[in-house]
């Protein structure tokens, strides 16, 4: 003890407190680091990233090497702080000095470091990795006994080793991910990305244009009526059925339409031949499974049949792309034909509209884990088919009852009170 001189012993002293707080620092950074941005570096060509990766491929080499080097340079810094105490003191001594150098490792080689790492995770393990990497090939016996306890250990508990550092994510924690990275991603790419991952919670029955509003043409119906719908169509493409939906034959594009209206002489059977073979949408398809099936079939537009075989509806492509994209137009006018912003700030909604779409258009949160429609909702809510003049609230909306037909509310006045939306 007395052969090695008091101020060898001091910067040794140093040197055990520098590595205490660079281990420190690697482990926190390392566990901290984004892996994925990692992932992402290294295969753009990072040199650093690389050797990052490498070492996170087996975290419990990487965690017995720090642990190792860490653990061995605090006993080496407290059994010199010890020999400085004996060398000029006593027993009281060693108790104050022990005391002393407790708090400033706990400080300066544990808190501090591991603060700056959680805050700075990449910069840090990025300059830790390589200095890691030489520990771990000089220690590799050693670091490979530690691990061979530690995992035959954590067999005998039952609990195996995680072969894969980067674990699955489930659509909503990668939905988390996505909402935290509003200062990286713009806003609207921001939607985009979260109604792509909710695609998977509505079905067809959410956003198709019901049976009763499918306008579609009537073989049945004279050659004259049948012109004059085709000549007015505010849609590209109509269902071709005779005389009930259900008996539906084919799909007309106004594509082909426009080009048979051209002509000087046709009729029904030319309809029909240009019309395509329809195609069946079973109800309670998710969204993100029949978008899927729109691009493997190259169609647009589906007719959803229950389990009966009858029509419930129509969706189309264009539909599900909103779901992701939002409205192609400002302009709820020109977007939902019934629904009327009045002066007084409220609105004037048809009974008809779907749920999804109002909210969508609007910015609105009413609930859509039930009915389709708005007057769905309130008979659901009511429990009861109401009369004109009833008011209801359902969250932070305020539904005034204007006018029942048909055993369905027609239209209905909405206010949205404070703290909606």
């Amino acid at each position: 003890m007395t052969a090695i001189s008091t101020g060898l012993l001091i910067w040794l002293l140093v040197l055990m407190l520098l590595l205490s707080v660079f281990f420190s620092a690697a482990e926190t950074a390392m566990m901290s680091v984004n892996r994925y941005r990692v992932r992402h570096l290294e295969k753009s060509g990072s040199a650093v990233a690389r050797r990052v990766s490498r070492l996170l491929q087996r975290t419990d080499r990487l965690l017995g090497v720090v642990l190792l080097g860490n653990t061995f340079s605090n006993i080496l810094a407290s059994s010199i702080a010890t020999m400085l105490a004996l060398r000029y003191g006593d027993e009281v001594w060693v108790a104050v000095v022990a005391f002393v150098l407790g708090m400033v490792m706990l400080i300066f080689a544990e808190v501090a470091p591991k603060t700056v790492a959680a805050r700075y995770p990449e910069r840090v393990a990025f300059s830790a990795a390589r200095l890691l990497e030489l520990c771990l090939w000089l220690f590799y016996p050693l670091v490979w006994l530690i691990n061979v306890a530690a995992n035959g250990m954590l067999r005998l508990l039952g609990m195996a080793r995680d072969h894969d550092p980067l674990q699955q994510l489930s659509s909503d924690e990668l939905r988390i991910v996505v909402n935290e990275a509003s200062g990286l991603i713009p806003k609207r790419h921001q939607r985009m990305l979260v109604n792509i991952l909710d695609l998977e919670k509505a079905t067809v029955e959410d956003i198709m244009v019901p049976r009763n509003e499918v306008t579609g043409i009537d073989l049945g119906d004279d050659l004259e009526d049948i012109q004059e719908q085709l000549k007015n169509a505010q849609y590209t493409r109509l269902p071709l059925y005779y005389d009930d939906i259900d008996q539906t034959v084919g799909m007309l594009h106004m594509r082909d339409v426009v080009v048979l209206l051209s002509r000087e002489h046709w009729g029904k059977d030319e309809l029909r031949a240009i019309a395509e073979q329809p195609y069946f949408v079973p109800a309670g398809t998710p969204l993100n499974t029949q978008l899927l099936k729109f691009q493997r079939h190259k169609r647009r537009a589906g007719l959803v049949v229950d389990e009966y075989g009858d029509v419930e509806g129509l969706v189309t492509l264009e539909d599900i792309l909103e779901e992701i994209v939002g409205e192609f137009t400002t302009d709820i006018s020109e977007s939902i034909r019934d629904i009327y912003p009045q002066p007084d700030g409220s609105f004037l909604v048809d009974g008809s509209v779907n749920i999804r779409v109002l909210n969508r258009m609007l910015g609105w949160r009413l609930p859509i884990d039930g009915p389709k429609t708005l007057s769905g909702l309130i008979i659901d809510h009511l429990e009861v088919i109401p009369e004109s003049g009833i008011s209801i609230k359902i969250g932070n909306y305020a539904l005034e009852i204007v006018q029942v037909m048909d055993n369905m509310v027609k239209t209905v006045r909405v206010r949205v009170m404070a703290g909606a939306g």
